[in-house]
Parts: structure tokens; sequence; C-alpha cells
């Protein structure tokens, strides 16, 4: 997995106010990537999670790309020990940017903007506009509510049972990147719809 997983994109949140664990799963995160030699993309902030996944992967040796609006650099978002930091226009370049560097998506816990970048990743998938695994680390059961949204939408033929397979749910960071093997070795089976 390791030649064709480069780069991961992982969408977290920064917030100040989310809890201990949350910090840890996203810290833990950055170090399993940085331990195995996979760069991280992500959104370039310096707090919350965000802060944590970098901080995880820079302490590990690791690389760090942010992908950051303009307008969030002049607000001092920036984390200032990134590897590398891409400003762009707009948030709508930034999720472009963000796909176009990464071998794979991982959703830690967050926010709107967390939850909008997951449902389009999995949106752009079911066009066939991405074909990389999408990952949700579930720490806390998070994600239970909309797994069971998606899973409503194919009961009630919005999707296809088919489209149950472009994403995977793991329970911790330590299992990310077995979910993303899993992705790629069923990549060959998966529905033209999304391929």
């Amino acid at each position: 997995m390791a030649r064709q997983v480069r780069k991961v994109c992982v969408f977290c949140a920064s917030s100040r106010e989310t809890g201990g664990v949350y910090l840890d799963a996203a810290a833990h995160l950055g170090r399993l990537l940085a331990h195995n030699g996979i760069a991280v993309v992500c959104g370039g902030g310096s707090t919350g999670c965000m802060g944590s996944l970098a901080e995880g992967a820079l302490g590990a040796g690791g690389r760090v790309i942010g992908v950051l609006p303009r307008f969030m650099k002049e607000l001092e978002w920036a984390h200032p020990g990134l590897t590398e930091l891409r400003l762009v226009e707009d948030l709508h370049a930034r999720k472009r940017i963000m796909a176009q560097e990464a071998d794979a998506f991982v959703a830690l816990p967050g926010g709107s903007g967390t939850l909008e970048e997951l449902i389009e990743a999995i949106s752009w998938k079911r066009l066939g506009l991405y074909a990389h695994p999408i990952v949700m680390v579930n720490v806390g059961n998070f994600f239970d509510p909309l797994v069971d949204l998606l899973e409503r939408s194919i009961r009630e033929r919005f999707m296809e049972d088919s489209h149950r397979t472009m994403w995977r749910v793991v329970d911790g960071a330590g299992e990310v990147l077995g979910a993303i093997g899993e992705a790629l070795e069923g990549r060959e089976s998966a529905p033209e719809s999304y391929q």
C-alpha cells in the first residue's frame, strides 16, 4: 500500500473547544501517517484537531501540506510549522486542490465544514470524479448518525446498494491504514458508476 498511498487528506475541525479524545485521535493519526511515510494534506490550521494532527505528524518527522484560503491566513489561522502552506483564493479551490493531492480521504469528527467536505467527497466518488478510498474515523461513535442517514438513503433508493462500498468506517486512527488498504484491494470490483 505504501507505493499507492503517498498523501492522505484529513478532514477535521479547528475548534478550540473540542474534547481531548478527539485531539488525541488526530495526533495519533498524524503520527501513524508519518511513521508510514505518508504525507498529511489538511486545511492548514493551527488549532483543534487540525493543529493536533499537524503536530502529531510533524513531531514524528512527517510532512504536512496545508491548503488555506488567503482570508484565513490573514486571520492568522495558519499553522506556523507546516512543511508546505499553499494559499488559495477560496474554500472551493481549497477542496479541489486537496482532492488533487490526496490518494485517500480520511474524516475525523468535526463540525459543519468537516461534514460538508466528507459529503462532497462521497458525492464526487459517486459521480466518478474521485476514485480513492474514503474513511471515517468513528471516535466515540461520532459518525453513527451520518452512517444511519446514508443507509436510509440506500433503503429509500436515493442511492444504490453498491454505493455502500464508497466509504469505510473505523473505530480509531489505528485502523485507518488497514481500511485504506482494503478499499484499494476492492477497487477492481467497484461499481462502474463511481470508478
